[in-house]
Order: structure tokens, then sequence, then C-alpha cells
């Protein structure tokens, strides 16, 4: 089969999907919007694609074979290598759309409705952010692909961000009432009934990778696995619930983030660096970063229903430079580490001028901030692409 075939079949289901799930959850007027979105979403993919292949193939990390291929590029990029962006913009914003939609009835959803307010509860725009650590951590160290990569990488992916998300959504019930952010792409608003067969759903769709990658490493990954775990359930479950002690919440928001790359090391048997323990300190600021100013947005409805954060107990200004300094200390600690990690401190700079205009917002302004939130979500993104271009530098350096 050459590649053009298999890149034609990709399409054809994408399409079919992408028509089927947007007529589904399509409202009335939205279809224009809808493939329009679809098509600017596919040129910035198509840009990444012809620079990330180019890079790739230039640096002979792989090739294609020449009969299997048309031979029309763009750069380096054979022509077939863009059917996967299109396909996944063509399907992917049709099943948000179905995931999304209004119900009929919705107070009275049966556990049919349960698979896709899970889905939606896992931010799905947001799978990337825990599964690219642990597989860009083991895969640098190991160099090669094996099950509990592939294991691995699939649970950070989705059934870690389930519950992760899940049980956050299933105890903020009563806060996120009263926060008009909820309902869509920055987290579900669950019904009741949905709540104990969340945190069952959530149960099982861990505990099983939870033992398998425990069962392929030793007393390290025992450990970062724990402590993984438990600073998901920690957050956010009645007793423990972190997320409402201030800096605390912080501290454990970002392990979520930063704990995938500790399991990947674990389980892929890492030499522990000095500069190692910088890389993973500066990542550590920059999800504490991250979390002070998400919590920002969040101060009148956290107020209402009585939660405590970082932003609500020192406030929203201090909470905004609080955030713009962690990201500037997290970005000069990139400076101290090997060749080519410095490269990564100029991925701090957007960040900080992303943060920088609310240098003086007040609570009774902190909601506006949420247009920075939404940017910080896609410039994640972009920070990805920068990342993965260090990483291939770093994997050619040593190979």
């Amino acid at each position: 089969m050459t590649y053009l075939w298999l890149a034609l079949a990709f399409i054809a289901a994408a399409v079919v999907a992408g028509l089927v799930f947007a007529r589904l959850g399509a409202r009335h007027g939205e279809t224009a919007k809808h493939w329009k979105a679809v098509g600017i979403a596919f040129a910035a993919l198509a840009v990444l694609t012809a620079v990330f292949d180019s890079v790739m193939i230039g640096m002979e990390l792989f090739h294609y074979d020449a009969s299997h291929i048309l031979g029309v590029k763009i750069g380096l990029a054979p022509i077939e290598d863009f059917a996967y962006p299109l396909a996944g913009v063509v399907a992917l914003p049709g099943l948000w759309m179905w995931l999304t939609r209004k119900r009929n009835g919705s107070s009275k959803m049966n556990l049919k409705g349960l698979i896709p307010q899970a889905l939606l509860a896992s931010r799905p725009v947001s799978w990337i952010n825990t599964a690219y650590p642990f597989a860009a951590a083991m895969l640098l160290t190991t160099r090669e692909i094996d099950w509990v990569l592939i294991v691995g990488t699939f649970y950070f992916l989705i059934p870690y961000n389930l519950a992760m998300y899940g049980i956050n959504d299933v105890f903020d019930y009563e806060s996120d009432l009263k926060n008009p952010r909820k309902g869509g792409i920055e987290g579900a608003l669950l019904q009741p009934h949905l709540h104990r067969p969340m945190l069952w759903l959530a149960a099982i769709t861990n505990v099983p990778f939870l033992v398998v990658l425990a069962f392929a490493g030793g007393p390290a990954a025992w450990i970062s696995l724990a402590v993984s775990a438990f600073a998901v359930v920690a957050y956010s479950v009645a007793g423990l619930r972190v997320k409402e002690r201030p800096v605390l919440d912080s501290l454990t928001s970002s392990t979520h983030f930063v704990s995938p790359a500790v399991v990947g090391l674990a389980l892929a048997g890492a030499d522990v660096t000095p500069g190692l323990l910088i890389l993973l300190a500066a990542f550590f600021l920059w999800g504490m970063a991250a979390h002070a100013f998400g919590a920002v947005q969040d101060i009148e409805p956290d107020r209402q229903a009585g939660i405590g954060s970082i932003a609500t107990v020192i406030g929203s200004r201090r909470t905004v430079r609080l955030a713009v300094g962690l990201w500037l200390i997290a970005g000069l600690a990139m400076l101290a580490t090997p060749w080519p990690g410095p490269l990564a401190a100029i991925i701090a700079l957007p960040y900080i001028v992303n943060c920088a205009p609310y240098w003086n917002v007040t609570d009774t302004t902190a909601a506006r901030t949420n247009v920075a939130w939404r940017r910080f979500i896609w410039l994640n993104y972009g920070s990805g692409f920068l990342v993965t271009l260090i990483f291939i530098l770093q994997w050619s350096l040593t190979s």
C-alpha cells in the first residue's frame, strides 16, 4: 500500500465522522462558522507540519521510500503528510460540537450521557499537556518505542485527565454553577446524578494502568506513580481538598503536569543529573505560574462558594505578579541547563507577555483575565512546537 492510499483512507474516515458529528451537534446557523474554523485550523497545522517534517527529514531522522509517494513536496515534507492534520481538523471539531451540544431534558440525562460528559470533563484540548511530558522524558532517555512507552502515553493522555478533571468537576459542582466558564472547552458542568458514575469511571480507567506501569518499573516508578495519583485525588476530594489551601494548591496542580515526566524518567531508568533537576524545577515553576494565573479569573465564583485559593487569599494583583515572576525564574533557570536546554528559556516570554497586561488587575476586574487564560491554552501548543524542535536537536546531538 502506498502512503497516498493510506492517507486517503484516513481522510475518508475523518470526513464521514466529521460530517456526522457536526450534523448531530451543530446549532442553527453554526455550520458556516464551523467549516471556516476548520479551514483556519488546517492552515495553521499545515504550516507546523511543513516545518516539523522538513526539520526531521533534513536531519535524517526518517525518510520515505520514493516509490511509495507522489513526489510532490512542501519544503521537504511529502504532500501525503498533510493528510493527517487534515483528518484531525475535519473529525475532531465535529466530535467536540457533538459532545458539547445541548440536550433536551439534560437534567434527566441517564447514564448513556456519561461517556460524552466524561470526555468533555477531561478537557481534550489539554490532554497533550500530560501525555507529552511522559512520552518525551521516556523516549529521550531510552531512545526506543516499547509497550511501556505506548501504554504510559495513552494513560497520561486520556485516563489520567479523566480522573484529574473529572474528580475536580464532581467536587467543584457548587462553585461551577456560579462560574460562566463551565460547560465547554474549560470543563463540563456535570449533573449531580452523574457524579458517582464519574468517580467510578475514573477509578476503573486509572487503577489498571497504574498497576501495569508499577509492574513495569522499580521503587522509583512506584513512588512517582503514587505521588502522581495522590496529587490527582488530593487536589479535589472532600477531606483532603488541597485546592482550597493557598500555595499548596499551586504546588499540587504543578505536580499534575510534572509528575508524568518524572514517571517517564523513572520507568526509563534515567540518570539524575544537576541539569535534569534544574529542568524539572523550571517545569515545576511554570506549572505553579499557570495554576496561579488561572485562579485569578475564578476569584468571584470561588469566594461565593467559600473556596480559598492562592488568588482569593493574596488577591488578584499579587497573584498575577507572582505568576509573572515564576515564569521569569523558570526561563532563567533553563539557561543553567546543558545545551540545547538554554534555547527553551525564550519559551517563558510569550507567557509573560500574555500575563503582564494584567499587572494591576483588581479583584473586581479579575474575570477579564479569562481572555488571557484562553490564549494561554493555545500558547501551550506553540510552546510544545518549540520544545519539540529542541528535543529533535537534542536527539541529533546525542545520536
